[in-house]
């Protein structure tokens, strides 16, 4: 069984979305599926037909997120230190070309969110910056093309 590398946060809000999932969409679907079967004919009844799939898709994500808490592996991030870059880090970066600063955090797929600066572990910049330290310069193969970064910074928090 594989590991899933998650942060404590990240950890936090699968187990909520889980329990969201379990204790009130689940009973509402359900609803859902009682009322539309009492119009009758099930054969053309869209309402039941759109509250089965519903009902479909909420269990599938449950089972999802079962599985990957299950395989969850925790990293405490601020008990991690160093001056390489792993996993939890969050990485201050500047584009060669733009002179723009760059602020992520390294984090496991399911907590993956570039708007808010969290990257996904398995994502071509976080490979690229893995193991790399303050100073060193990365080159990333993005689909607009080749960018290139510097390490300015690197955090654990």
């Amino acid at each position: 069984m594989n590991k899933v590398p998650m942060t404590a946060p990240g950890f936090n809000s699968l187990k909520e979305e889980l329990r969201w999932r379990q204790q009130e969409e689940r009973p509402r679907i359900i609803e859902a599926i009682a009322e539309a079967r009492a119009h009758g004919d099930l054969s053309e009844n869209a309402e039941y037909h759109a509250a089965k799939e519903s009902q479909s898709l909420n269990e599938g994500r449950i089972n999802e997120l079962e599985d990957v808490i299950t395989r969850a592996e925790v990293i405490d991030v601020a008990k991690l230190s160093g001056d390489k870059v792993k996993f939890g880090a969050t990485v201050i970066l500047v584009d060669e070309d733009t002179e723009e600063e760059k602020t992520y955090q390294i984090v496991g797929d399911q907590e993956a969110d570039v708007k808010l600066g969290r990257i996904s572990i398995s994502s071509p910049i976080a490979r690229a910056l893995i193991g790399k330290a303050v100073g060193d310069a990365i080159e990333v193969n993005a689909p607009g093309g080749a960018r290139g970064y510097e390490i300015v910074g690197v955090e654990f928090r």
